[in-house]
């Protein structure tokens, strides 16, 4: 966030104190309320053998690199380990980065389910409301939903800077990277 050096405004970032008593984990955004068979972008990917196979091995908040998968089941990869392959949500937790770039990014996985998460349980997990209808191919609609800017994230951010324009304090913290 930045603001012009002629115009004489000083944005603070938001403190997250006021939010600190909201329930934010997964479980939370996934199930409550519960989403509709029929709702809007909520089909499921298919998933493989294998696929399922091996994240019946992973436990809730691991990934492929620190499960214990048998030999057969473990992924070929040398050198880089990205963390979110074959990662599974932890249902007590906020959900880590949703992605989607390349392809269509990459899957997120139920923390109960061997399965990918539907397109409406991400955009829960990113805050659109079950009213926001995303439109495009299945692969299309995970990209949007990857790339974009969590609903409650961007109003928090976005009433921050209105009360700088306007002068009203709010609960700030200090900055960790000063440019």
């Amino acid at each position: 966030m930045g603001i012009r050096k002629d115009i004489d405004v000083a944005y603070h970032i938001p403190s997250p104190e006021p939010y600190a008593d909201i329930d934010n984990t997964c479980r939370k955004a996934i199930e409550n309320p519960p989403i509709p068979a029929d709702a809007f972008n909520n089909e499921l990917t298919k998933q493989s053998k294998t696929v399922i196979e091996r994240l019946d091995h992973i436990l809730p908040g691991q990934n492929a690199f620190t499960a214990d998968l048998p030999d057969k089941l473990k992924l070929n990869v040398h050198g880089a380990k990205i963390s979110q392959i074959y990662k599974r949500l932890d249902p007590d937790k906020p959900a880590y980065t949703v992605t989607g770039s390349g392809g269509g990014g990459t899957h997120i996985y139920h923390w109960k389910e061997s399965r990918a998460l539907t397109n409406r349980e991400r955009a829960r997990l990113q805050t659109f409301p079950d009213t926001y209808k995303f439109i495009g191919s299945k692969e299309s609609v995970r990209k949007q939903i990857g790339m974009a800017v969590p609903c409650r994230g961007a109003k928090i951010i976005f009433e921050a800077i209105l009360k700088s324009f306007a002068g009203i304090e709010y609960p700030s913290i200090e900055p960790n990277i000063n440019e």
